[in-house]
């Protein structure tokens, strides 16, 4: 499978651009950049460079640094917000060369909600580059719109799949459903990414509840082809977490 490591949740005991180079020695082949708008995107891509990995997605909308929710785009009122901040996103992408921009929906609920994520993944497709796959996370998070995988596939279907992919995070489908693999068996026709942690405290894969073995074994006997990005917080150094990357690789 290939590998990739989401820089936001790993090495974060070292600074932003050397994180990169972390990620190479470890054997990692891709890296996600969740939030990269704090650094010039000129300083992320000789980051990526010198340690010859590309980035393969980073989240929009950017961070509201006036205080508001870090993701938006099913908060009804923050419409022109969204595609003035998608905008800023696509710049990112379009310097970095990423292939999968995250829409993250943010904290929202009831009809309105629908109404407007809806409308926004529409600007979305109509904006966005062919070339670059959009995705929805379901969240186990307090009061989080895309709180079910079953919500996530509903919006999705609803704009477009074939622009849109469903994001399988581990740690959110276990715990939302109680059962990863399964999840994943579930709506695999319509995942594009995964990211990897274990519940209950979305830690190194193997620390929890989760049984990596048969979701391993599901990802592959559902032909999934895509990224597996390892997106945990690990119990001390990062690079003392590595273990179950052979399992992973197998």
């Amino acid at each position: 499978m290939k590998l990739a490591a989401n820089l936001s949740s790993l090495w974060t005991e070292l600074p932003y651009l050397d994180r990169f180079e972390a990620a190479s020695l470890a054997g990692f082949q891709a890296v996600a950049v969740p939030l990269p708008y704090e650094m010039p995107a000129k300083d992320t891509q000789r980051a990526a460079l010198r340690a010859g990995l590309p980035v393969i997605q980073i989240s929009a909308p950017p961070p509201n640094y006036t205080g508001g929710q870090r993701g938006f785009a099913a908060v009804p009122g923050l419409e022109t917000r969204f595609r003035y901040d998608l905008r800023r996103a696509l710049r990112y992408c379009q310097a970095l060369n990423v292939p999968s921009l995250h829409i993250m929906a943010g904290v929202a609920d009831g009809p309105a909600a629908r109404a407007t994520l809806i409308s926004n993944l529409l600007h979305a497709v109509e904006t966005v580059p062919e070339g670059i796959m959009l995705t929805l996370q379901p969240q186990a998070q307090q009061g989080a719109y895309l709180n079910s995988y079953d919500r996530a596939a509903d919006i999705i279907n609803a704009v477009n799949p074939d622009r849109i992919g469903l994001q399988f995070h581990s740690f959110h489908a276990q715990t939302l459903h109680g059962d990863a693999s399964e999840t994943f068996e579930t709506y695999a026709s319509i995942i594009r990414h995964v990211q990897l942690s274990d519940a209950p405290n979305n830690g190194t894969p193997g620390s929890g509840t989760i049984n990596f073995d048969r979701l391993y074994e599901t990802i592959h006997a559902c032909s999934y082809t895509g990224w597996l990005v390892a997106d945990y917080h690990a119990n001390g150094p990062t690079g003392d977490s590595m273990s179950w990357l052979p399992m992973a690789e197998a």
